[in-house]
Parts: structure tokens; sequence; C-alpha cells
């Protein structure tokens, strides 16, 4: 099945980065003399993606003047960015961007502050193309995730559970949420009846949650080499090495 869509989240500030993103959006700082989100928009663009819709709130005109820019450079391929009309989470970011996704069977979407070696989006742009799920999902390998998502997985890479944030150390998965998504329209449903987590937002992950519990297929795909959520600043100067050490080996 055809797939030109993807929705990149970036509407948050980044608040583990302090001063950094006081006036800048995590999503714009610079790595390796790029924006964060080119390196990801680029990739998924270099997958085969066409038509991107990017959701901002926190300095929404700095990241819409990097969307003019960023189509100027990219003939061919359409850009939109919609304004998440509250900040309440992830979940409400995609359905500020609903509108925009009616009547595609398919589409890709993710945060757009993670990072990651670059040759997997197109095995995931494929593997979205081509498999049988209601929600696909990327992990990467940690050795606890207690910073994002516990994945929990049969041996056919099937979802069983996914733990928010689980406690440092209780997590028995060494699977994590690698923040880059494929679904149908049938995320839609169950983020209309998302309720605010106890940090008072719209969460994405308690959608994909629920629909595990209602038996859909939901797949997980694994993502190989580097892998960063860019949370702190420590991990933004580990990205940045990382980046150019890649280029000088070109």
């Amino acid at each position: 099945m055809e797939i030109t869509t993807a929705v990149l989240l970036a509407a948050g500030r980044g608040k583990r980065l302090g001063a950094l993103t006081a006036e800048t959006p995590k999503t714009l700082l610079d790595v390796a003399g790029s924006p964060l989100i080119t390196h990801i928009a680029d990739a998924l663009a270099g997958a085969g993606l066409t038509h991107f819709i990017v959701v901002v709130g926190y300095l929404s005109e700095q990241i819409e003047g990097w969307a003019k820019t960023w189509q100027r450079e990219n003939p061919g391929i359409k850009i939109i960015t919609v304004r998440q009309p509250q900040l309440n989470g992830t979940g409400g970011a995609m359905l500020a961007a609903s509108a925009h996704l009616a009547g595609l069977p398919r589409f890709v979407f993710g945060w757009s502050d993670i990072l990651m070696d670059r040759a997997n989006y197109p095995r995931f742009v494929h593997h979205a193309r081509i498999d049988e799920y209601d929600l696909m999902l990327a992990v990467n390998r940690v050795k606890d995730p207690f910073r994002g998502a516990a994945v929990y997985v049969t041996p056919h890479m099937m979802v069983e559970r996914l733990d928010e944030k689980p406690a440092p150390g209780t997590a028995r998965t060494e699977w994590n949420n690698a923040g880059l998504f494929a679904s149908s329209q049938v995320i839609f449903d169950y983020l209309a009846r998302l309720e605010p987590s106890v940090r008072g937002e719209l969460e994405l992950p308690g959608a994909i949650a629920q629909m595990i519990a209602d038996g859909r297929v939901v797949r997980a795909l694994d993502m190989r080499g580097f892998w960063s959520d860019v949370g702190t600043p420590e991990d933004l100067e580990a990205a940045r090495a990382w980046f150019k050490q890649k280029r000088k080996r070109r």
C-alpha cells in the first residue's frame, strides 16, 4: 500500500535541555550544521515520502520559517504546518493534524526530535507499506527504557504491552519506543477517547496501549545503529559528535 505522507510532531519545547531551548525550539537545535528536524525530514523524503505535516506550538513562528526554507530547498515536496491549539500532549498534536490526513489509508508519524541512523528510515517506510497492521512502531534496544516507553513483544515482534516511562530498573524488556510510527485511520478513534494522563496531557502512547488491549494488530520494527532522543545537553553533544564523525567517513 502506497504511503506518501508523514506527520512530524514539533510542538514541544524540550525542557530537559534547559537554557538551550529558551529561545530556540528543540527541533531546531543545530546538529552537524543542520536543524535536528532537517535530518529527519531529509531521511523521510529520501525514503520516498512527498507530503509533510508539521505540528507546531512552542515558538511556532521559528518552525514555520524553517518549513518554508526546507520547502524551497526540496522542490517537489509539499510541507504544511499546523498549530496545536492547546499544548496538551502528543495525542492532542496528532488530533490537530487529523483533518489533513482524512481519507489516507496509511501514513507515517513521529517525534521531530529523535535522531537515528538514516538507513532506518527507508526500511521502516518499506515495511509500513507492505506489512499488515493497525499500527507499527519503531523500537530500539536500550539498557533500561525508563526514559521512554518499555515495549514488550512476542518472538514475532507483535507488541503485547507498552509501559510509558517505567520506574528505573523495573522494565523486563530492552525494547524502547523509538518515536516513529505508521498507522491507519483507526488511531484517531483511540486518540478521540483519550483522557488526560497524570501529567495532564493527552499522550499518544496511551492510545497505542488501548489498541493493544483491544486486540488490534500492533507490530514493532527494530531500529539499528545510532539512536538518540536528544533529551539532555549531553545527548545533544553526543549526537553532534556522531553525525560529524559519520560525515567524515563518507
